[in-house]
């Protein structure tokens, strides 16, 4: 763990301002931030490190105090490995007095963590993650699912496919709860569209070698490659469906893609792809704002999991300044009772289960001769209404709440 502090400056828009109106509830007068998540490993791009900078953005334009209340932020690295999770959300919580959680990727981590949470009574606001489960079977009252889940992400992506004739399809899978969760969601869409799924195969985190996936999908007839991974291993897979000539017979649909991975990969071997998001950088005046102040500190464009974990910070930072208390339970009713907006969420509710439900959108990556530049890949394609892209409320019938 580490304390981080940065310094935002040179942004008329961004101009610190102590939040102000809370009463002498806050605990031993510090609110304190811990942020886990992937720092190292195969999400590390998508997160990591820009996650803190993201961060320390929000702490700071806020002045990093609540009415004469310093904010301090600490960080870990999971290592993407629940039992650490678990061991350093419980340290924090009984050593270091941590009032809220910011939770990154990987939901095996954030799934074991939100045990830990809700046993505490202390905040998780998940960012990163995004099996169904979090706020389904495994939902706790101190759990809030703020950015996406995989039933949004892959929803808008399979429709769109599905839409555009693409009807038999074979997964490569990442082999844990989030990408066993994105292939359900898209299996579902196809099964209901009328395709057909002519088969699966589940690959380990972290995997380097993609060749004997890639003959197993050759060999299944199927038209569409559903990658139900994310980071380092969609950008493995990637290259791998190119280099085995994979995409000459079948089309390459990301359930999971990042500004991240498409930087990586570069314009060429991705173009027509689609993916569904909550944000993107170059979504409105203000997103250009905050992006470009943004990447002055990181020296990259943030991916959707960074925005989110600003917004979720200023979101319960402005909990925490209208309700006069880091209290749990107060900022979990704040939280389910008040609508969420700002840049990054649009028309956001939080339901009883913890599900922030809110707007996403459909992304196509841009031909390389429509980009105007670096870090110019996507142009939106649709707007998903929140209760479409998250489903009713019925489907989250296994959350107790």
């Amino acid at each position: 763990m580490k304390s981080t502090t940065l310094v935002l400056a040179g942004c008329c828009a961004l101009a610190a301002a102590p939040l102000a109106h809370a009463a002498a509830t806050i605990s031993d007068k510090e609110i304190r931030i811990g942020f886990i998540t992937d720092m190292s490993g195969v999400y590390a791009d998508t997160d990591g490190p820009g996650g803190t900078v993201a961060i320390q953005m929000a702490i700071d334009e806020v002045g990093g105090a609540i009415d004469g209340n310093k904010i301090t932020l600490v960080t870990a690295d999971h290592q993407n490995r629940a039992d650490l999770a678990a061991s350093k959300a419980r340290a924090w919580i009984d050593q270091n007095k941590i009032d809220v959680i910011i939770g990154g990727t990987n939901s095996a981590t954030t799934l074991a963590i939100a045990t830990v949470a809700a046993e505490k009574h202390i905040p998780l606001i998940s960012v990163g993650a995004g099996a169904t489960a979090i706020t389904n079977e495994y939902c706790t009252p101190y759990t809030v699912h703020y950015a996406y889940n995989t039933r949004a992400t892959a929803y808008g992506v399979a429709s769109a496919v599905l839409k555009q004739g693409g009807k038999d399809w074979f997964f490569i899978t990442a082999d844990y709860a989030f990408g066993h969760a994105l292939q359900k969601t898209a299996s579902e869409v196809v099964s209901q569209s009328g395709g057909k799924v002519m088969g699966s195969v589940k690959v380990p985190l972290s995997t380097a070698d993609f060749s004997s996936y890639m003959l197993q999908a050759q060999s299944s007839g199927a038209k569409i490659l559903g990658l139900a991974n994310s980071g380092n291993d969609f950008i493995s897979a990637v290259k791998a469906a190119n280099d085995f000539g994979v995409t000459s017979s079948m089309r390459l649909a990301g359930l999971q893609v990042y500004i991240s991975d498409i930087h990586a990969l570069g314009l060429e071997p991705t173009q027509g792809m689609y993916r569904t998001a909550p944000w993107y950088w170059d979504q409105d005046e203000a997103s250009r704002t905050w992006s470009q102040a943004f990447m002055k500190k990181h020296r990259a464009m943030p991916t959707f999991n960074q925005g989110g974990d600003y917004s979720a910070v200023k979101t319960y930072l402005k909990a925490g300044a209208a309700s006069g208390t880091d209290d749990g339970k107060t900022i979990m009713d704040w939280f389910k009772s008040n609508p969420i907006a700002d840049f990054y969420i649009k028309n956001g509710k939080v339901r009883s289960n913890g599900l922030l439900v809110h707007d996403m959108f459909l992304y196509e990556v841009k031909k390389p001769s429509e980009s105007k530049g670096e870090w110019d890949y996507f142009k939106v394609s649709a707007t998903i209404p929140g209760d479409e892209a998250y489903g009713p409320e019925s489907e989250s019938s296994a959350c107790k709440l």
